[in-house]
């Protein structure tokens, strides 16, 4: 079964700083994308949710110990324990570092900063003592300092041959792993040594960077900084001196990313060869399958609009846009990762009436696409980054303007498709927002109600890449290069709340993406795709072997194989806010297509099946008119017989047995969801596994559902 612990949870909460936080999300996610999502967590999620099941690796970054035991000592530490027993990784940088040791002694003769005592995570079974090298001021680059670290290469055996024993590593405040060498017994390895005098007596091996197995996982915990990246550091940050120590980092920075991609491998992660950068926004593509419609939709936003020298922002709650013609720019000319700014406007103060000068507005642009060269992509709030839209009202795109997406190809399929259904007037992805590289098809359309309020129903946002996708809870949807994503608005009316709930939109949309993938064309009918409740999307392993049943569905597939053989290929995301006379809905979708990492992709089964890889811009079209027709259907008759009988024929959970844990540990057997409100059904079970007449009704946003364990558990 391929792996499901696909994230990386870097924690963000008490304790921690910014700049730790950033310089981790920066470096792994270079390292670790697009097989894993490398996203930052609070405390609350760490405590009080189902993470673990998921997580590939809980990072500790740099801070203040102190704070992070406050905030999880007792149940925090043993819920991390247990994680790291089972299977789990930790890695602790700098102040993780001390965390993660059985004792820490930081300072012990500085009565004002002295941080001494045990610790109860003890992946180290020893004491972190620092401060290793003297000088460290909190919130200050005063100690910063460019150490010296030798690599133990006996630690990693796949290693290259050609890779240097030692490079610089940046340090401020970390400590040394007193006696490692005395631990080899308890499972210690010393990864990386200090190679100069330190201010602290190291014991036995002055050891700054160790690993120990830990249960079924393990842990990884460092005295210096190797994650901080020379090109994220600010030179004018720090007194002259430290201009030097970013000099001197940079200069064996090369050895620096291979010690730490040797780390990670070592953790049993998949790392990348060499570095990924997060890719840059480009721009949207406003079209529409008439290009009337493109004008109409443009006079929907007049009121919306704000014009500055001609130009025309709309403002909204999360994001800026500047809507822009086709001859506005030139395919000459390279999109930047980074426009204008607007001051004020990116801040939630005035509104643009009074913002600077056109000519203004120029030079921050100038200064800001500047910057983008100097500086990290993840440094970059990409929120603050103005979104522009080209604007299409005489035509599609070229395929010189989108070459990743052929818009005449998807306009033909949808038409086709929905043609294919019956609908009349269809509305369902007739108008769409197309962009290369975006951060959230979800947030452009959700997080700025101004701008949603005024779209038409069933317009769609799509894109190649998002860097910014986002899940349900604390989840974030692995979206690598080859995964369909796409956003559609709903206006679903209150009139239908008692007939057709709002809670049923995400069972709708889960309907259609296995009709959109089985009616893609002939053969294509069975392909192994089922659904997870409430809103995922499963495919059957390829390199799946069992043989036995499923226990649910209506034997279409062909599939004889346990739940355990599938794996997730894709994820529904419903966010509904109410105005005036309805809600209005954003669906999220992603789903992995071309991309067999980080699980596996229809491409890949389609192969086995001995059919053509699939089309995106066909697949998109096919999903958006098999949405179309069961809302409509929906709207209409609510949720029928026929519409939980083809929901039912395509979920895994049919007389699934269950643990419900927040009951007690009560055994239950699935037995569909209810229709009213979409909730889950459970029958509880006594003795012998015999009924014991009562049910249990389990709503979605409230409980993580884990078939692999049979556990559904409360959120709190």
């Amino acid at each position: 079964m391929a792996n499901k612990r696909m994230n990386v949870l870097v924690y963000s909460g008490n304790g921690s700083t910014s700049e730790s936080v950033r310089h981790c999300l920066y470096t792994l996610r270079r390292l670790l994308s697009p097989n894993y999502a490398v996203i930052p967590v609070t405390g609350d999620i760490i405590l009080k949710e189902p993470w673990s099941a998921t997580c590939a690796l809980l990072v500790f970054p740099g801070g203040a110990d102190l704070g992070y035991c406050r905030t999880f000592n007792g149940e925090g530490n043993r819920r991390i324990i247990q994680y790291v027993n089972r299977g789990g990784n930790y890695l602790g940088f700098c102040a993780g570092g001390y965390y993660g040791s059985a004792r820490c002694e930081f300072e012990v003769d500085d009565k004002k900063m002295a941080v001494v005592g045990d610790r109860e995570l003890a992946f180290f079974p020893g004491i972190c003592r620092g401060l290793a090298f003297p000088g460290f001021v909190y919130h200050s680059e005063a100690g910063a300092r460019a150490v010296e670290l030798e690599i133990n290469k006996a630690a990693f055996p796949g290693v290259k041959p050609d890779m240097p024993g030692k490079f610089r590593s940046y340090y401020n405040g970390g400590g040394v792993f007193v006696d490692a060498k005395k631990y080899g017994s308890r499972g210690v390895e010393i990864l990386a040594a200090f190679t100069e005098e330190l201010n602290v007596n190291p014991g036995e091996g002055a050891a700054a960077v160790v690993y120990r197995k830990v249960g079924e996982g393990s842990a990884i915990l460092t005295g210096p900084h190797p994650e901080f990246a020379p090109t994220n550091l600010n030179k004018s940050n720090g007194l002259p001196s430290y201009a030097s120590v970013i000099d001197a980092i940079a200069a064996s920075d090369s050895t620096r990313v291979q010690f730490l991609k040797s780390c990670l491998t070592k953790f049993g992660l998949k790392a990348n060869e060499e570095e990924k950068a997060v890719p840059s926004l480009s721009r949207l593509h406003l079209t529409a399958h008439q290009a009337s419609d493109v004008s109409e939709l443009m006079s929907s936003l007049h009121e919306i609009i704000t014009l500055i020298d001609g130009d025309e922002y709309v403002k909204g709650e999360n994001d800026m846009f500047h809507f822009e013609k086709p001859s506005a720019w030139s395919m000459n000319t390279i999109p930047k990762a980074v426009a204008a700014v607007l001051p004020k406007a990116v801040t939630g103060g005035a509104n643009l009436e009074g913002s600077d000068s056109p000519e203004k507005l120029e030079t921050r642009q100038n200064e800001n696409e500047q910057r983008e060269h100097d500086s990290s992509d993840n440094t970059i709030d990409f929120d603050k980054v103005i979104k522009k839209v080209v604007v299409h009202e005489n035509g599609l795109p070229s395929s010189r303007e989108t070459p990743s997406f052929n818009h005449h190809s998807y306009y033909a399929n949808l038409a086709h498709y929905h043609s294919k259904c019956g609908t009349e007037d269809p509305l369902f992805g007739t108008r769409l927002l197309y962009g290369e590289v975006v951060t959230s098809t979800n947030t452009l359309l959700e997080k700025n109600p101004t701008l949603l309020r005024h779209l038409f129903p069933g317009f769609t946002a799509t894109a190649t890449t998002q860097i910014a996708g986002r899940g349900r809870g604390s989840n974030v949807w692995v979206a690598p290069p080859g995964a369909l994503l796409f956003s559609t608005v709903l206006h679903h009316p209150i009139l239908l709340m008692q007939s057709a709930p709002v809670i049923f939109i995400q069972y709708l949309a889960a309907i259609a993406i296995v009709r959109g993938i089985r009616s893609y064309a002939p053969g294509y009918e069975n392909i192994p795709v089922k659904l997870k409740w409430p809103n995922d999307v499963y495919a059957l392993n390829p390199t799946a072997s069992s043989a036995s049943s499923t226990g649910g569905g209506s034997g279409k597939d062909s599939i004889m194989s346990t739940r355990e053989d599938f794996v997730k290929i894709g994820g529904i995301l419903v966010n509904s806010s109410y105005s005036g006379s309805d809600y209005t809905l954003v669906s999220g979708i992603g789903l992995n297509v071309a991309n067999a990492a980080p699980t596996t992709s229809l491409n890949v089964l389609a192969a086995k099946a001995g059919l053509k890889a699939f089309q995106m811009e066909r697949l998109l079209a096919s999903i958006l008119a098999a949405f179309e027709c069961i809302y409509r259907r929906f709207c209409a008759k609510g949720w029928d017989r026929d519409i939980e009988a083809e929901y039912y024929d395509n979920w895994l959970h049919t007389n699934q047995c269950v643990t419900l844990e927040a009951e007690g540990g009560v055994r239950a057997r699935i037995k569909g969801i209810t229709r009213d409100w979409g909730l889950l059904l459970a029958e509880e079970l006594g003795w012998e596994d015999r009924p014991t007449g009562k049910i249990w009704q389990l709503q979605s946003d409230s409980n993580s559902f884990d078939f692999f364990k049979g556990l559904l558990k409360r959120k709190i």
